[in-house]
């Protein structure tokens, strides 16, 4: 586990929480005083909440959370803990008679590691919110990546861990940051070389498969068995959208799990990105989109490096004899 400086995150705090025995925890970001919001659901295997008020055409305009969770739809749960936390502290939207947080919410599968009933709930969602930073942030097998795993084609006994990464790119007074929780069936590749740096190993652990070929060379004789993924994304910007030019950046920012991640979107995969805008820096919506499709790429790979062993699943650092 690695502690790294959020440089800069101004309206954002990221908070984790975890059960390292059960292999499960939660990620928040807060943003009390509001943040545009959009998201781009990608894989086929999605578990959201409070995604449809993030359409341009629907009414709320902001949100003042995102979580991100292990624990699959059980996990959805955390999201209750983080409204808990905003409404006692006097946040959300005014519907007069109350101020109701708006707090998205995607879930990631990890219940076939560690202990699969115990998942996320609303105190643990609480607890991350009182555990949120602005500055120094923990990552890799923390939070919400707790229980993350990669290249799980043929099984947890050929896979490696996963993570929570983070990364941060500058354009002049713009400022794009991105978090990611891997999770994904496929494997995560160095994006200038091509070369695997993790995810499906051998029978015999001495190399990478490589699980787009494998999927290949099975063909259609073998069925791609169910097995837990799911990678989730949050870009966090300083610059001035609104919901649709939001939706277009989370968009674009999938490009980014597309370069590192192989194969990505999946039907076994239920790969979502938000992307909050707290800022008035004015920039064209391409530029926040190509921003925000490399500080994602940059943020998986940083996952991957800082991820920690679990259940005995295996880390990059365990298995550094296959980069070479």
């Amino acid at each position: 586990m690695k502690h790294i400086f959020m440089n800069g995150i101004n309206g954002f705090r990221i908070g984790h929480s975890q059960d390292i025995e059960a292999a499960t925890g939660c990620t928040v970001v807060l943003c009390p005083e509001g943040a545009t919001a959009g998201v781009d659901v990608r894989g086929g295997a999605p578990g959201t909440r409070e995604t449809d008020l993030l359409n341009p055409v629907s009414l709320v305009e902001q949100v003042h959370g995102i979580m991100l969770a292990g624990g699959s739809a059980y996990g959805l749960d955390a999201a209750g803990g983080v409204m808990q936390y905003l409404e006692e502290r006097g946040y959300g939207f005014d519907v007069q008679v109350a101020k109701v947080p708006i707090v998205s919410s995607a879930v990631l599968f990890d219940l076939s590691i560690g202990n699969p009933y115990r998942r996320p709930d609303a105190a643990m969602g609480y607890q991350a919110c009182l555990n949120a930073k602005t500055s120094s942030l923990k990552v890799g097998s923390v939070g919400a990546g707790t229980g993350a795993t990669i290249g799980k084609l043929k099984g947890y006994e050929q896979a490696m861990k996963g993570g929570v990464g983070f990364s941060t790119l500058k354009a002049g007074k713009l400022k794009v940051h991105a978090l990611v929780a891997v999770n994904a069936l496929g494997d995560v590749v160095d994006p200038v070389t091509g070369k695997i740096v993790a995810g499906l190993r051998t029978v015999d652990g001495k190399a990478f498969a490589g699980t787009e070929e494998t999927m290949i060379a099975d063909g259609t004789d073998k069925k791609v068995s169910f097995s837990g993924n799911t990678s989730l994304g949050v870009v966090m910007t300083n610059s001035k959208m609104d919901k649709a030019q939001a939706t277009k950046v989370a968009s674009m920012a999938q490009d980014g799990l597309a370069r590192v991640i192989r194969p990505c979107h999946t039907m076994m995969d239920g790969d979502t990105i938000f992307a909050l805008s707290a800022g008035d820096v004015a920039a064209d919506v391409s530029l926040i989109g190509i921003m925000a499709a490399k500080t994602i790429e940059e943020a998986v790979l940083n996952a991957i490096t800082n991820a920690e062993g679990l259940a005995g699943i295996p880390d990059i650092k365990d298995l550094a004899h296959l980069l070479f």
